[in-house]
């Protein structure tokens, strides 16, 4: 027997749009949910952009989100910057840059390397500055370490390439803040028990194997990065697997107004 659902974490990239396509369907299944009296928050792991930047483009495409639901990776890693008083050396893309500027410090030499998805920065330039800073004694922090995302033109290189070859480089290990840490998922829970939430993605172990490994429900959709057979990768199994974002929310209601 299934908890009262209260939470539903929700990912963005790859469930709701990919680039500024939405999923059919999205936009009105979200309303759906929202008829139910459960907590929804958007977890993410994209570090293209600043969250407002986010947050802009997903209402200019008919998303009705409020900033303060998206809960991100970026956000998180400049809250761990930020508390440690670090000075970050940024792997990051030029629109996510303001979530960061008021923590760098271009008079001191950087002291933690700073990895997110950015493909303009993925040059021997940039990496190799980053390795010798590693090499002198720099730390190493993943925004997170997703192996590859989906755009239009089909599925591409995520951040977790560059950041392993830095680790092989440089012997080091590096800090994960997003999605699948575990302190990522109980933070976005906000006081909610796990067994009462449920995680709905596109990426089997990011966004479903990561939920699922702190009690929450992780619901695995067809749509965005997901590979024909990915629910036979994680162990356990997802929780539920759907055609897309639509029939997960119809689930979820069903479930809710039969409890």
């Amino acid at each position: 027997m299934c908890n009262k659902i209260k939470a539903i974490l929700i990912d963005l990239s790859g469930t709701l749009h990919i680039d500024n396509n939405v999923i059919p369907g999205a936009i009105e299944a979200l309303k759906r949910l929202r008829g139910i009296d459960a907590k929804i928050k958007f977890v993410t792991n994209t570090t293209k952009e600043s969250k407002t930047n986010l947050h802009n483009r997903l209402i200019k495409l008919g998303f009705d989100i409020n900033k303060n639901e998206i809960f991100s990776s970026l956000g998180a890693a400049r809250e761990l910057i930020a508390k440690r008083k670090l000075n970050p050396y940024l792997l990051i893309d030029d629109d996510a840059f303001e979530d960061f500027e008021d923590l760098i410090d271009s008079n001191e030499k950087p002291n933690v390397v700073v990895v997110g998805l950015a493909p303009n920065k993925f040059n021997y330039e940039e990496l190799n500055k980053s390795f010798r800073l590693l090499i002198d004694g720099a730390s190493l922090i993943a925004i997170h370490e997703g192996r590859y995302y989906k755009r239009p033109d089909g599925l591409s290189l995520g951040p977790g390439a560059f950041i392993k070859g830095l680790e092989y480089s440089a012997n080091v290990k590096a800090e994960v803040v997003g999605k699948p840490n575990k302190e990522f998922f109980k933070a976005a829970l906000d006081n909610i028990a796990p067994e009462d939430a449920i995680m709905i993605g596109d990426d089997v172990r990011d966004d479903v194997a990561g939920a699922q490994a702190v009690g929450i429900r992780g619901y695995l959709v067809k749509t965005g990065k997901y590979r024909t057979g990915d629910e036979e990768t994680i162990t356990p199994r997802p929780t539920n697997v759907f055609s897309s974002f639509v029939e997960a929310v119809d689930d979820i209601i069903n479930e809710y107004n039969n409890k």
